[in-house]
């Protein structure tokens, strides 16, 4: 079974930087090897996740439980090291735990004497997703308007599929936003994203991102866009198409 998270864990962001977590209840109740006990609600910030290190830092998380344990402590959850969870810009969190203690619990209650039942197949799979995309690198030329539609296909795979997300981080705005459910408002015409809602039933599963040439007119020129597409097993296990997907904006 997967290990519990305690606050000697190592959790980053995607840009490597290393993040700081701290009880929600001051007073701590279980602890591993020195590290407390992490629970759902606990929460963490990213010092060095600054400029210049990236024009839009990560700040910090907040846990929540995927549910896949029986354990609490104070009716709150302890934290796995496989629940999936994302920085406050919406990437996934890194994480590892060092200890030599796991998660023990089991899905229902085990009358005296008989054996524990086993996993069902989601909760024993511990292979992460794979996610790629084509192209890696969007180019576009606000000098000639070209071309008349820029497009990424994204490649998500998984036994146990469970949710997709699309975040993308404007670097130049300093702003992140999330494209899961389709462009917010906030954006001007001329994005889709098929499908919408980041529902993952179904594997291989394609995601199409596409921007029109008025959509890119509105672009920072030589802005940096870039765009996080993450995939989440039901296990909590991510994986995602990293920032190789720039979009470069040229005069």
């Amino acid at each position: 079974m997967p290990k519990v998270l305690t606050t000697n864990a190592s959790i980053r962001c995607p840009h490597g930087q290393p993040g700081v977590s701290k009880l929600l209840n001051l007073k701590p109740k279980w602890s591993i090897n020195g590290g407390d006990v992490l629970c759902e609600g606990d929460s963490g910030t990213f010092p060095t996740c600054l400029p210049p290190v990236t024009p839009v830092p990560c700040v910090g998380y907040t846990l929540q439980s995927m549910g896949l344990n029986a354990t609490y402590i104070d009716g709150r959850r302890v934290m796995l090291v496989t629940d999936f969870n994302t920085t406050f810009t919406g990437l996934p969190l890194v994480m590892n735990e060092l200890h030599s203690t796991y998660d023990d619990s089991t899905p229902v209650p085990i009358p005296a004497g008989q054996p524990a039942p086993p996993l069902s197949p989601e909760l024993a799979d511990m292979l992460a997703p794979e996610v790629t995309v084509t192209p890696q690198t969007l180019t576009f030329s606000k000098s000639s308007n070209t071309p008349q539609n820029v497009t990424a296909k994204f490649d998500l795979r998984s036994k146990h599929p469970l949710q997709w997300i699309l975040t993308l981080i404007m670097e130049k705005e300093k702003k992140h936003v999330d494209l899961t459910n389709g462009p917010p408002s906030i954006l001007p015409p001329g994005m889709t994203v098929t499908p919408t809602h980041g529902t993952w039933l179904v594997s291989p599963l394609q995601v199409t991102m596409t921007m029109n040439a008025a959509f890119m007119k509105t672009l920072t020129p030589n802005g940096d866009y870039r765009f996080f597409m993450t995939g989440v097993s039901r296990r909590g296990l991510s994986a995602y198409a990293k920032p190789e997907l720039v979009l470069h904006v040229n005069p």
